[in-house]
């Protein structure tokens, strides 16, 4: 535990060295205060839950895309910098350097979440909603974040620089984001498997409106872990090809 938080804090220092991680937060906050103000509040008349849901829907797409630019550079970078030796001659597992660094992107996102609080917060000054509900919304952000930095950090590990680590993280994550489409067009049981698969539809919109089900939970922690596994799985084949 020591050694992979030793990586996760080395990577979140870079984020706060480097121009990187400041314009990513300056960019989400922005896009997602525009999107609050024209759509989620908008001019006519909506209950404060309607509003709060609103903003978990354009937030939830802000935390996304902020989850590929910020697990773009983990691996890929210290590919282009020469530095991947190093950490293969390091007493480091390939799992403690895998965890560490998805444990400091998604601090990092964790972050970025907290200062966003104060649109739901001038939601619930003006209006009538439940702790509970902010609690459950921001809940399925972090996850939705963690699930593509997972995703991402997959085609990192695989990917020769960091714009290919984009490109593919934001494809991988595209395939999971319309599988909902997918199963209105099959038939039984590739239906049911697709929806269940697809990570936005189906898993976000009770977290949306303040209900949190076990099995949505359960479904973003295994695809949060199975994405780590494949990227540690890559990275052993990585250091035995030398």
């Amino acid at each position: 535990m020591r050694k992979t938080w030793q990586i996760a804090s080395r990577d979140l220092g870079a984020f706060f060295s480097t121009w990187m991680g400041y314009v990513i937060v300056a960019a989400s906050l922005m896009i997602t205060g525009l999107l609050f103000n024209s759509y989620a509040l908008g001019n006519d008349p909506k209950l404060s839950a309607e509003v709060l849901a609103d903003f978990f829907y354009f937030a939830s797409g802000i935390s996304m895309v902020a989850g590929v630019f910020l697990a773009m550079r983990l691996m890929a970078e210290e590919r282009q910098m020469g530095t991947l030796v190093l950490l293969f001659s390091s007493p480091i597992s390939e799992r403690q350097i895998i965890y560490g660094k998805f444990l400091s992107a998604f601090i990092f996102s964790m972050i970025l979440q907290v200062v966003s609080l104060y649109m739901p917060a001038l939601v619930m000054v003006h209006g009538k909603i439940s702790i509970g509900h902010i609690a459950a919304g921001y809940l399925c952000l972090s996850l939705l974040g963690a699930s593509t930095i997972a995703i991402t950090l997959f085609a990192s590990t695989m990917a020769p620089n960091q714009l290919v680590a984009a490109v593919g993280g934001s494809f991988l994550t595209v395939i999971f984001l319309t599988l909902w489409m997918l199963a209105k067009v099959v038939d039984q049981p590739f239906r049911d498997v697709f929806e269940w698969l697809s990570i936005h539809s189906e898993h976000f919109v009770p977290f949306s409106n303040g209900l949190v089900n076990l099995k949505d939970v359960v479904f973003y922690l295994g695809l949060i872990v199975f994405f780590l596994e494949c990227s540690t799985r890559t990275l052993v084949g990585r250091r035995c090809q030398g």
